[in-house]
């Protein structure tokens, strides 16, 4: 299974559309297909973002995805590292992903190094198909 770590924007992406990429992603937690990474930290931001009354998501919606990345995914301390960030709210994500040898999806990837391991939910479910492995 592939260890990842999601950045918020593909939750509230894949909460609003089930059309798109951050759906199928979201949906892989499900399925056990990808293996989530995180710390409190994420965690926290999960539930801040998602909860939020301007984002009127049912609430049963955002429990039961929080719950299943809890409960499938990997509780994990994070290194910090000396990386430079714009919005230093960024860096957990990036220091999960780094830490753990995970793949970071994320639709904002010119928020990060550009590393090969920060994918967008496109790249990634190319490379998970092993298009350009």
């Amino acid at each position: 299974m592939q260890k990842v770590v999601i950045d918020t924007n593909i939750l509230v992406s894949a909460l609003w559309s089930q059309q798109g990429n951050p759906y199928k992603i979201a949906r892989m937690v499900f399925t056990n297909e990808i293996v989530p990474y995180f710390d409190s930290e994420i965690i926290e931001e999960y539930h801040e973002v998602l909860f939020r009354p301007k984002l009127n998501f049912p609430k049963n919606k955002v429990l039961s995805l929080l719950n299943e990345i809890v409960k499938s995914g990997v509780f994990s301390e994070a290194v910090v590292g000396d990386t430079v960030f714009t919005d230093e709210s960024d860096r957990k994500f990036f220091d999960m992903a780094k830490a753990n040898g995970a793949v970071l999806i994320t639709g904002n990837t010119k928020h990060y190094p550009n590393e090969s391991f920060v994918l967008t939910p496109h790249e990634f479910l190319k490379k998970k198909k092993g298009v350009f492995l």
